[in-house]
């Protein structure tokens, strides 16, 4: 497919998630299925363009004075693929396949206008009703902090120490271009690509298959190492999901004690046994919905919450949920993260620890939660990640952001990861 064609089929994409209200990687893979004379290339140029859009949808329609689909994806070529506008219509011009030519008051909107003269919130490409919680967090820099979250991930890797290491592994995977991550001590990291480019398929790699590596994101093996589990402990993972951390776990555990891994919700925990097998984890039990923790109780060294959240932190990856984000959402959200550390609780034994983590950088479901939840509680105290941070990582330029260094906040800006939240809390008594 020549560009026309991908512009063309960006703006379908893009115009049924609008209308059916649906995931982007379900519209792509619809997509991609009615439209299989399509490359690999053209489905991934297409997802670049689908992602792109909505990443930048704010400052892209303000800019366009349009935000209807073929507008945002003019709006990516011209803004984030720096095609021009004289260069792209040559292009265009004799492809049966492109879209609709742009109406010159579009045009001339975008000619004329200045991001700087948008509201900061445009500026920012953040839904309005989120700017007060992001100047909370982040002060003067907050637009900057907010802009990284519409910026293109890299393909982060974790590699597992249970069966290879950073060398053999990035040897292994040579031809990706995977290099060592800044922070995390096993990780891999592949960088975002720019306009059409894709990023290598890794879970087709024979070293994937053998086990290797895990894709997981650097922020969230960065916290994993922060839990600081040790070799012999009782862990429970009270918010298992998919297993990420409780994999990372057990590898910095070298599979010694014993980590249980529960999650209430039988789908999100559905993928982790063929994780845990292709890992070769040994000190993992997996308890599904219903089963009974009771003899857990009082007896866990840490208790690790992986809290239901807004997942603001993941909007480089997940855009379009940035835009689907309601203050009814949050205040759900709160009263989920409230009802889980109040049960996450009970299994930490005395001078055990409790570890609240979310993907948001909302300080409503950070901060507060684990400053209200200690003065609730008051056998609780909050410990210092800080001193963890600078025993594992050192100096590094890259910091998070934290008001006390006992909580933590990574971003895209400050440590070039998702968004995570960080709290330790030790049961004094």
């Amino acid at each position: 497919m020549r560009l026309g064609g991908r512009m063309a089929a960006a703006i379908e994409v893009l115009g049924d998630i609008e209308k059916r209200k649906r995931p982007v990687g379900d519209a792509l893979k619809d997509w991609g299925l009615s439209h299989r004379f399509a490359g690999s290339g053209d489905r991934a140029a297409i997802g670049n363009i689908v992602y792109d859009a909505l990443r930048q949808k704010m400052s892209h329609g303000y800019m366009m004075d349009n935000d209807r689909p073929s507008a945002l994806v003019h709006a990516v070529l011209f803004r984030q693929w720096k095609i021009g506008v004289e260069q792209l219509a040559a292009q265009l011009l004799d492809d049966q396949f492109a879209p609709e030519p742009l109406s010159e008051e579009t045009l001339k909107a975008f000619a004329g206008r200045k991001l700087t003269d948008a509201p900061l919130h445009v500026q920012a490409d953040i839904p309005e009703w989120t700017q007060f919680a992001f100047e909370e967090n982040f002060s003067d820099d907050w637009v900057t902090e907010a802009q990284a979250f519409a910026q293109r991930p890299p393909l982060d890797l974790r590699v597992n120490t249970l069966k290879s290491t950073v060398e053999k592994t990035q040897k292994a995977l040579l031809r990706t271009g995977a290099v060592p991550t800044a922070i995390a001590r096993c990780g891999l990291r592949v960088a975002a690509g720019e306009g059409p480019s894709r990023l290598p398929n890794v879970t087709a790699e024979a070293s994937f298959q053998k086990g290797w590596f895990e894709v997981q994101d650097e922020g969230s093996q960065i916290v994993s190492d922060l839990i600081f589990a040790q070799n012999g402990e009782q862990v429970l993972d009270y918010c298992a999901g998919g297993g990420g951390k409780t994999l990372a776990l057990s590898a910095s555990m070298a599979n010694k004690g014993q980590i249980h891994a529960y999650d209430i919700d039988r789908t999100r925990l559905a993928p982790i046994f063929d994780r845990l097998k292709r890992a070769g984890t040994r000190n993992v039990q997996v308890h599904e919905a219903g089963s009974d923790l009771s003899a857990l109780i009082g007896n866990m060294d840490r208790v690790i919450i992986d809290a239901p959240c807004t997942g603001t932190g993941t909007w480089r990856r997940r855009p379009e949920t940035k835009w689907k984000l309601t203050q009814k959402t949050l205040e759900e959200r709160l009263i989920q993260q409230q009802e889980v550390l109040a049960s996450a609780a009970a299994y930490v034994r005395p001078q055990g620890f409790l570890v609240y983590i979310t993907c948001s950088v909302l300080p409503q479901e950070n901060e507060t939660q684990v400053y209200e939840f200690c003065e609730d509680n008051t056998d609780f105290e909050l410990v210092s990640v800080g001193e963890v941070w600078q025993d594992l990582f050192g100096e590094s330029k890259l910091q998070p952001w934290s008001a006390d260094m006992k909580s933590i906040t990574l971003t895209p800006a400050s440590t070039e990861t998702d968004g995570f939240f960080l709290a330790v809390m030790q049961k004094v008594r």
